[in-house]
């Protein structure tokens, strides 16, 4: 996984919880379901199954690959709405290019995120570059949605382009732990992302047989997915894997270590993890297809608004 990471972590900031911090318990594992996205790149659905009441303020996540394709096989999106939330597309490997109605855009790859705020509405493309297509290759990511309360749904659409250099680098205790930090804070730190909706996002590598627990505040919700390789969660040590979703209780602290190296995966020497928190927005949430509103209405609006062509128009150039 070539995204960003350096030679030795016990040159980063290091990180740790409290001692005697109550721990999150683990309260759900669930397998992703797989399927297919867009023009046919398939995705693990990493929420699918779980109540909202522990997403929140969360919608979805797609897992997309890991896919090692072949030439002229890589695959994107046609030109889509969305309204009321915003996607966050984070690459591991390959290349994705995006383009919106609203003039944001941008190349992202190994270790990049896109971030884009749909807000009252836009129309958006997700394509692999003309060279990846020609050749194949390696393709892996996530794409996040993140909900929006009701008083900035219908806020203006919003561009950030965060180059995985700036994402912010820390470790665990003991440097068994690469923390990839790319939104919010954890122990004082704080990731590039700008959200409207407090959330922490970041992507933990984990040494074989390594453990990191971190400080986790006690207002969001704490979610766990595994990217790549195997391991345990919470104090108990409830096992999790590749395509596997933790949904923690409350707590002010969450753990996770890693299997020994010969249970990792071949492609991946180290436990690769994503963890996710957020404050619950706690509205009523209506999601169809592109658009998450609080209303029916809203949501009639919002295709309404789409047919009209009031959310914008597919650049020609």
């Amino acid at each position: 996984m070539p995204a960003v990471t350096v030679e030795n972590p016990l040159t980063l900031p290091r990180v740790t919880a409290a001692a005697g911090a109550p721990q999150r318990p683990v309260l759900y594992v669930g397998t992703a379901p797989s399927g297919f996205e867009g023009e046919g790149f398939p995705v693990r659905r990493a929420f699918a199954g779980i109540n909202y009441k522990y997403l929140d303020p969360f919608i979805m996540m797609d897992q997309m690959g890991e896919v090692d394709y072949a030439a002229g096989e890589p695959k994107g999106t046609p030109w889509h709405p969305h309204r009321g939330f915003e996607t966050v597309t984070y690459i591991i490997d390959g290349t994705f290019v995006h383009r919106d109605s609203h003039g944001g855009g941008g190349v992202i790859t190994d270790g990049d995120t896109q971030w884009m705020t749909a807000g009252s509405g836009l129309l958006h493309i997700e394509t692999p570059p003309e060279e990846l297509v020609m050749s194949g290759g390696l393709f892996h990511g996530l794409q996040l949605w993140v909900n929006l309360p009701a008083e900035d749904k219908m806020i203006a659409p919003k561009y950030q382009d965060i180059r995985g250099g700036s994402v912010k680098l820390l470790a665990s205790q003991d440097g068994g732990a690469l923390l990839r930090l790319i939104a919010g804070d954890v122990a004082g730190h704080a990731g590039p992302g700008a959200t409207h909706t407090p959330i922490t996002m970041i992507h933990a590598s984990v040494s074989p047989g390594a453990e990191v627990t971190l400080p986790w505040r006690s207002d969001f919700n704490a979610l766990a997915y595994g990217l790549a390789g195997y391991g345990a969660a919470g104090a108990e040590g409830r096992p999790f894997g590749t395509g596997q979703t933790v949904v923690f209780g409350d707590g002010d602290s969450l753990t996770i270590r890693a299997a020994a190296a010969e249970k990792q995966d071949s492609r991946s020497e180290r436990f690769e993890v994503v963890l996710l928190g957020g404050r619950p927005i706690r509205e009523p949430m209506q999601h169809y297809g592109p658009f998450v509103m609080n209303t029916h209405a809203e949501l009639a609006q919002a295709f309404d608004d789409y047919q009209a062509g009031r959310l914008g128009v597919i650049p020609t150039a």
